[in-house]
């Protein structure tokens, strides 16, 4: 059965257009009620980040629930990963987070965790959608849930963050955390700030509508300056939700995902508690795979997505893995990425090892990059078989050998064929790039004629 709702991490729309009305808010509520609470007087747990839109979603979703007879405990303003740690600790049925990550504000989403913290499967988000085809039967009135506010969650989950680093204070450190006047404008600083460190808060003023506006993961210009104003050793950079990481070293330069999946895996493998393959995506560096060949670290690369990153971590007995983006899995600290918790292994390795976050990253030189986005006209996938685009891609493959690597992808919401190519030199990837991307217009002409 094919979804049609639920994406790769969730269900995610503009606010006021399908599926992100109040209607669809309503019957989603029911519908995951019916599914993940069966048992009478199920518990689930509701959070949301700080756009002016969770309100409605919240109070629809909240309606939803009580119909099916599911009591509904509401959180506030949290990260996703501290809806995650709470489903688990709270023993609820599920966890359901109202957020469109880095999204800005007029986007917003839902998602869902198990009672075991993680990510649903396929099979349950299936069923999900089977209810929302049929029409809401409420419980008898006595059978209703209620709802109910957790007043003491952010301290709940600022003691599990405070949990997951093993180094001794942070005093002594200046750091500048950039919330994205998000879900995490309120737990991060004093996460940081009750380790010892002295903190400079930026992105903690959220009005509804300045969610990922010009700061956070997505947008650094903010962040960088604010750590050369302070003179800051690092600078942290959140998104809307919470869940991803990007830093920025003290003389001003940005510090990607797959730099930090480098500096957290090499701590691992030095500290001999690095187990299974590093798990990163097919947009991950090559720059990254060779740092870890040179040092015997198995590496491997999952589709785009965190939730196939846990996947494979899982199949694989793996603990480390991310993206590019910043999303950062580290299953020996928590189930689900964490951007705090991620901050904090990059500042334990940086004590562990009395390193600056420059040194710790200099093992990894990131391979120059060109990404070229292709417009199609209809579909771009069957491109990627077409006997044009496989011919070039096998000769740009063998020139790259050892040098560089090509991928094309086509994108999944909108008429474009992304050509990504990796090369020691610039020019190269340039040459590859226009090569490959003029075997794809080709390759459309001919599929249209």
């Amino acid at each position: 059965m094919s979804r049609q709702y639920f994406g790769t991490d969730g269900i995610r729309g503009r606010v006021g257009q399908s599926p992100m009305t109040p209607e669809f808010a309503l019957k989603l509520g029911w519908a995951a009620g019916c599914v993940l609470a069966k048992t009478p007087g199920a518990r689930v747990l509701v959070g949301k980040d700080t756009r002016r839109s969770g309100y409605l979603f919240e109070s629809a979703l909240e309606a939803g629930l009580a119909a099916a007879g599911v009591e509904t405990y509401l959180l506030g303003p949290l990260p996703t990963p501290a809806v995650a740690y709470l489903t688990r600790a709270l023993r609820a049925q599920a966890g359901v987070v109202i957020s469109a990550s880095h999204n800005l504000h007029f986007d917003n989403g839902v998602k869902f965790f198990s009672g075991e913290g993680d990510k649903l499967s396929d099979q349950l988000e299936e069923e999900i959608e089977s209810y929302l085809e049929r029409d809401i039967v409420c419980v008898p009135p006595e059978s209703m849930g209620r709802a109910r506010r957790i007043d003491d969650a952010q301290g709940r989950y600022i003691e599990f963050c405070k949990g997951a680093f093993a180094g001794d204070s942070l005093r002594g450190l200046k750091l500048v955390v950039d919330c994205a006047h998000g879900a995490a404008y309120r737990v991060a600083p004093a996460v940081f700030a009750e380790l010892g460190a002295q903190v400079v808060s930026i992105g903690v003023s959220p009005n509804g509508l300045n969610i990922n506006e010009d700061c956070g993961s997505t947008h650094l210009e903010a962040l960088k300056a604010a750590v050369a104003h302070h003179r800051a050793d690092i600078g942290i950079a959140l998104d809307g939700d919470g869940d991803r990481c990007l830093m920025v070293r003290a003389d001003g330069r940005s510090v990607d995902g797959d730099e930090i999946l480098y500096v957290l895996a090499r701590q691992r493998q030095l500290s001999g508690s690095l187990r299974g393959p590093v798990i990163g995506t097919v947009m991950s560096n090559y720059g990254l795979e060779r740092a870890f060949a040179g040092h015997g670290i198995a590496f491997e690369r999952a589709a785009v997505g965190d939730r196939y990153v846990l996947e494979r971590l899982r199949a694989t007995g793996g603990i480390i893995g991310g993206e590019t983006s910043g999303h950062t899995i580290c299953l020996d600290r928590a189930r689900t990425g964490d951007g705090i918790i991620t901050a904090l292994q990059v500042l334990e390795a940086m004590q562990i090892q009395g390193l600056s976050l420059a040194e710790l990253v200099q093992g990894m030189a990131k391979l120059p990059q060109v990404l070229l986005n292709v417009p199609v006209t209809g579909k771009a996938k069957p491109l990627l078989e077409h006997a044009l685009v496989l011919a070039e891609a096998t000769e740009v493959e063998k020139w790259l050998a050892g040098r560089g690597r090509l991928l094309l992808r086509a994108s999944g919401t909108e008429p474009v064929l992304r050509v990504m190519v990796e090369a020691n030199d610039p020019d190269d990837a340039n040459k590859a790039a226009e090569r490959l991307a003029t075997a794809v217009r080709q390759a459309a002409a001919a599929s249209a004629a």
